[in-house]
């Protein structure tokens, strides 16, 4: 997963562990800041358990904050996105 600033140039990757592969992440801001820190959600299959984790990311520095382990595999192609709930 790479994190690209486009004023700097500047790229930020994670790399996962061979067999585990993510989806799309979306973004969940931190905070009302247009532009603000927040995090990155994915769901990242496990080949070798044929199971999936949704991977929680600090969408700027890529740092894994939190792994929630899956009963089971979620679909390729599994799309999600964040909504606030306000």
């Amino acid at each position: 997963m790479y994190r690209y600033d486009l004023h700097t140039g500047a790229v930020t990757s994670h790399l996962f562990a061979p067999g585990r592969t993510p989806g799309e992440a979306a973004f969940a801001p931190a905070d009302d800041r247009v532009g603000g820190p927040g995090y990155l959600m994915a769901f990242v299959h496990d080949a070798a358990r044929d199971r999936s984790d949704l991977e929680i990311l600090d969408a700027e520095t890529l740092d894994t904050l939190a792994t929630v382990h899956l009963p089971r595999r979620v679909p390729a192609g599994f799309h999600g996105n964040w909504l606030p709930d306000r």
